[in-house]
């Protein structure tokens, strides 16, 4: 993957210069300019369950034909163009590993005056299970190292998430720290890989959905759905 340091690089947008005044708004009317996907870097983690946030910006880079390369910089992989709108977006990768994934979030809205209720962290979520996705305005961590790093570094927790579920496993209740381990840094099974493709699908509408009309409006459109082969 090629390694860029955008530096004073064309195309540099702010908030400001994108047209509009994001610190004006009312936070729950500012729509996603940073959509960061959680995960660790490395082929010892890819696709694996706690890298699903990777997987979901994957998945809207190549919808929305927004490529991605590394950038030093940020710490991160970084893309930016246009979403389903005239706004410019910002798609993000930590390259941190997962507990310090706030320094390169906090990298990135600074360098691009990036307010933090602008910025939309999709991460995976044990307590949901595969098949379901659940959007939120605001709140704590829930226990997610991602999200601890995010709210430290952003000094705030009043920024909107979108978790996906990725279920507990099976064979035993996941209550050890061993077993929780073994269960997220493992790889969907053949027949859960299906359902993975499909909430990717319904990550990107709910996305979209909160950059056209709102998180709370996506919220309240998504949050009691699953997909189908789950229903």
């Amino acid at each position: 993957m090629a390694t860029k340091d955008p530096g004073k690089e064309p195309g540099k947008n702010t908030a400001k210069e994108s047209g509009k005044d994001l610190g004006d708004a009312t936070p729950s009317l500012i729509p996603p300019r940073l959509i960061v996907g959680l995960g660790n870097p490395g082929s010892k983690y890819e696709h694996t369950r706690h890298n699903i946030g990777f997987d979901a910006v994957d998945a809207i880079a190549r919808l929305w034909n927004i490529p991605l390369s590394e950038q030093r910089k940020f710490q991160g992989i970084l893309g930016d163009g246009l979403g389903v709108g005239s706004e410019r977006v910002w798609l993000l990768k930590p390259l941190t590993f997962m507990n310090l994934s706030g320094q390169s979030i906090r990298a990135v809205t600074d360098w691009y005056k990036i307010p933090p209720e602008a910025v939309l962290v999709i991460y995976d979520e044990m307590d949901l299970p595969l098949g379901k996705i659940r959007l939120r305005q605001s709140g704590s961590a829930g226990g997610h190292n991602g999200m601890k790093s995010a709210i430290a570094h952003l000094n705030s927790q009043d920024f909107p998430r979108l978790r996906i579920g990725i279920g507990r496993a099976k064979e035993q209740n996941a209550s050890t720290d061993s077993e929780v381990v073994s269960h997220v840094l493992g790889r969907f099974s053949q027949g859960e890989q299906a359902i993975v493709k499909e909430v990717l699908n319904l990550v990107i509408d709910a996305v979209e959905m909160s950059l056209k009309q709102g998180i709370p409006k996506a919220m309240s459109l998504y949050n009691n759905r699953s997909v189908p082969s789950l229903e």
